[in-house]
């Protein structure tokens, strides 16, 4: 089968992304009720009761960043599992979509992993919002390893009948 390398490369990291986006998502998630579960809104000063999750852990960056890996954890897990079934299908059409889609998360990856390394720069943080920053790392290179390998199947799906028009 000439799909065979690009093809079972694509199918492992779409599976390792999906338990890798999941496991941020989470955390993301925690972090978020968390915050909202800590933080006394009547006590706050005007800059924290505009913004309306504002986070006891971590430094100023934390807010955009957990809301960022969170969007990102789950369109991440979105793109995991409608990526796998679409790589499995092996058709044109479904390739070209999987690998739309994984372009638009890792889009959202690299956002939530500027956001990590600002965080990280400010300063110290709990081990939980580490944790998320280095989940949302190592998926933005994955993510990146992920979507090569969705593009490298999509030009064996090719073939001669596809390229012809109506006759």
């Amino acid at each position: 089968m000439a799909t065979g390398g690009p093809h079972s490369a694509a199918t492992f990291l779409l599976f390792v992304n999906l338990i890798m986006y999941a496991a941020a998502a989470v955390v993301a998630g925690w972090a978020i009720n968390y915050s909202i579960n800590v933080t006394p809104s009547a006590t706050l000063a005007p800059p924290a009761r505009i913004f309306p999750i504002y986070f006891p852990i971590g430094n100023l960056a934390t807010g955009f960043f957990v809301i960022f890996s969170l969007l990102a954890g789950v369109v991440g897990v979105m793109t995991s599992l409608t990526g796998l079934q679409e790589v499995m299908q092996a058709r044109l059409p479904s390739i070209l979509s999987a690998a739309a889609s994984s372009v638009v998360t890792w889009a959202l990856t690299l956002l939530a992993m500027g956001l990590a390394c600002k965080e990280i720069s400010i300063g110290p943080r709990p081990a939980n919002l580490r944790a998320l920053e280095t989940l949302t790392i190592i998926l933005s290179g994955t993510q990146l390893f992920c979507t090569g390998a969705i593009h490298a199947i999509a030009p064996s799906t090719l073939t001669g009948s596809s390229l012809i028009g109506r006759v």
